[in-house]
């Protein structure tokens, strides 16, 4: 500023100011952020100690007591599994399952996945959930139900009480995927069954 008060014009050479570098450094920055905060939504968390389940498809973290089962140790119809024992018994079992029926919605997904759930299982609600992965495959359904194991082989003790959950969707190709987790009652702490929902990323 000059002795007459006027504001001197100090601008270098080409028009830039120095506030106009910090500005747009600024911007540069927030959009760095931005890219990263898409990233976050984009893959699931594994914790600290956890397994990890991986198909073309899907992918679920499981607690380090689920074990991962081997090729010829799961169903054929499941595309991964985990499964967790006490005193030599299953009591919990994590299943991924890919283009397990024909939809081309997340409610038809859902309504597929009900049918396989066991007869005489109790169905108790479905609900929306949102997966990792691209914005596409967010969409997700929660289906909730409980059964009375029969005491089968791979299945906790005959007579216990066994709550189940899936999560079902479409993936970017359009075909369905369902991740299932059954445990016995009492053997998955509610934080833990949370954490292994929000894992789940979609490709």
């Amino acid at each position: 500023m000059n002795s007459s008060g006027i504001k001197q014009d100090r601008t270098p050479r080409g028009g830039r100011t120095r506030r106009g570098v910090v500005a747009g450094g600024l911007v540069l920055a927030l959009g760095v952020f931005a890219v990263g905060c898409g990233d976050d939504a984009a893959t699931g968390t594994t914790p600290q100690g956890w397994g990890k389940l991986t198909t073309p498809a899907v992918s679920v973290a499981h607690p380090a007591a689920f074990k991962a089962q081997s090729d010829a140790e799961r169903s054929k119809f499941n595309a991964a599994g985990a499964r967790l024992t006490e005193d030599g018994r299953t009591v919990g079992t994590i299943t991924v399952q890919l283009d397990f029926t024909n939809a081309d919605s997340v409610e038809e997904a859902a309504i597929g996945a009900e049918a396989g759930i066991a007869l005489g299982a109790t169905l108790k609600k479905q609900s929306d959930v949102t997966v990792k992965g691209p914005e596409e495959v967010r969409e997700a359904k929660r289906v909730e139900f409980e059964f009375t194991s029969g005491g089968e082989d791979g299945t906790p003790a005959k007579g216990t009480r066994v709550k189940g959950v899936i999560i079902t969707g479409l993936d970017s190709e359009k075909k369905t995927y369902a991740v299932r987790i059954d445990a016995a009652k009492g053997t998955l702490a509610a934080s833990d069954l949370d954490r292994i929902i929000e894992s789940i990323t979609v490709k």
